[in-house]
C-alpha cells in the first residue's frame, strides 16, 4: 500500500499492474496512518462497486489481520490521535519494549496474559488505546464475527517445509539482488513510522544497526482457520491448482 516500499513488499510490477487490475497498491504516503479497520471499510465499499460487473474478486496476500478484517470484521477500536501515538513511540525509543510491556500488564492484565509481549506493534497499540480512552484494550475486543453479503472461499497454498524454506531463501537472495538493501537505506530516516514496522524492513534496519536479524513464520495464524482449503504445490501443477480453485468456487 505504501509508496517507496516496492522491493521489500514484493509489490506488483508495472507489467503486472498492466495485465490485471489491482487495488490498494502504492496508494499511501509513508507517514499516513492506516489500519485494518480502515482497510475493512475501503474493501467493502470497493466490493459494492465492483461486484455488479465482476462477481468474483480475488484478495491475496499475507497480512493475516487485514484478511480477517475483510472476512470476519474487526472490533470497533478508536483511531489513535497523533499526539498519543507519538508519545508512546517516543517512550518505546527511550525506554524499550520491556518497560511498555510491564505497563500494559498493569493497565490491562487480561490482554497482557494473551499478547505476545515481544510483538512491538500489538503491545504499543494496546497501550495507545489505554492512554487515549482510559479503558482497557480488552474492553473493545468483542470477538464477534460479522456477517457478509457475499460468499467467501478461502484457499491456502503450501509446500513441504524444506521446499518452502528453499524458496524463501531464493526469494530473499533475488530481492537483495534487485536492490532491497539500497531501498532500506533510503527509508532508514523514516524507520520510526508505523508503515515501516514491516517484516523485511525491520530485519534490515537491524542489519544497518549492527544487530543480527531473525526470521519469523506466519503459517500458524493461517493453520488455525478451519475454512481454508489447503493445496500442496509440491504435488500439484499450477493448472491443477487452478482447477481445484474453480471447483471450490462452483461447489460452495
Amino acid at each position: 500500500m505504501f509508496r517507496r516500499m516496492s522491493i521489500g513488499t514484493a509489490a506488483p510490477t508495472p507489467q503486472e499492474l498492466d495485465e490485471v487490475r489491482h487495488y490498494f497498491v502504492h496508494t499511501l504516503d509513508l507517514d499516513q496512518y492506516y489500519s485494518a479497520a480502515q482497510y475493512e471499510a475501503d474493501v467493502l465499499k470497493l466490493l459494492d462497486e465492483a461486484f455488479p460487473a465482476h462477481p468474483i474478486q480475488l484478495m491475496s496476500g499475507g497480512s493475516m489481520m487485514y484478511i480477517d478484517a475483510v472476512c470476519n470484521g474487526i472490533d470497533d477500536i478508536p483511531t489513535i490521535r497523533d499526539d498519543v501515538r507519538q508519545h508512546i513511540r517516543s517512550r518505546l525509543e527511550n525506554e524499550g519494549l520491556d518497560v511498555l510491556s510491564q505497563e500494559l500488564r498493569l493497565l490491562d492484565p487480561q490482554y497482557y496474559a494473551l499478547v505476545d509481549t515481544k510483538n512491538t506493534q500489538r503491545v504499543v497499540h494496546a497501550l495507545e488505546v489505554c492512554y487515549q480512552t482510559g479503558r482497557t484494550y480488552t474492553s473493545f475486543r468483542t470477538g464477534q464475527r460479522k456477517q457478509r453479503p457475499f460468499r467467501i472461499v478461502k484457499v491456502g497454498l503450501n509446500r513441504s517445509r524444506d521446499h518452502l524454506f528453499q524458496r524463501i531463501n531464493e526469494r530473499v537472495d533475488a530481492m537483495m539482488q534487485d536492490g532491497l538493501l539500497d531501498e532500506v537505506r533510503s527509508l532508514y530516516p523514516y524507520r520510526h513510522l508505523n508503515s515501516l514496522n514491516t517484516v523485511g524492513y525491520k530485519e534490515l534496519f537491524n542489519v544497518l544497526d549492527g544487530v543480527w536479524p531473525y526470521a519469523k513464520k506466519q503459517l500458524t495464524w493461517f493453520q488455525r482457520d478451519p475454512d481454508i482449503h489447503w493445496l500442496n504445490l509440491d504435488t500439484l501443477t499450477t493448472d491443477e491448482a487452478v482447477q481445484h480453485i474453480l471447483q471450490l468456487l462452483n461447489n460452495e
